[in-house]
């Protein structure tokens, strides 16, 4: 938080509603970033084999969500978003948004070894990559 220079309200929450496995999720109308713990330990473990990677993966998923809230153009891309008239525009949206978020990421995360960041981005934007690729086939 401190790095980010955001005043962005932090909550922790245990587990993400719906059975999905959300590690975090920015909410523009308030401001604020939630942190799911149970769901950040799950993906620790089906991403690096152990839960020892736990609070490597909390602090990667904090600063992905604070770089959507630190995004200037997060606003602008949303409304995009929902006036897409094609599915792959929408796609690429998201993927852009996302894509925006991780690039913030990176800069406030130096002490965090590279190849952890590197998946935990490669498996985050998986899906919006295959989409793209999948509408352009």
């Amino acid at each position: 938080m401190e790095r980010s220079g955001s005043t962005v309200k932090l909550k922790l929450k245990s587990r993400f509603p719906g059975g999905r496995n959300v590690g975090g999720k920015y909410t523009m109308n308030d401001h604020s970033v939630t942190l799911y713990l149970e769901e950040i330990r799950i993906q620790a473990v089906n991403i690096f084999g152990s839960a020892e990677y736990t609070d490597e993966v909390l602090k990667i998923i904090a600063a992905h969500e604070l770089g959507h809230a630190q995004d200037p153009e997060l606003e602008l891309l949303s409304e995009r978003l929902d006036e897409c008239p094609s599915d792959r525009e929408f796609n690429l949206i998201a993927l852009q948004i996302e894509e925006n978020a991780w690039n913030f990421a990176r800069t406030i995360l130096p002490e965090v070894e590279s190849g952890l960041l590197d998946t935990m981005i490669y498996f985050s934007l998986k899906a919006y990559r295959d989409a793209v690729a999948e509408g352009i086939a």
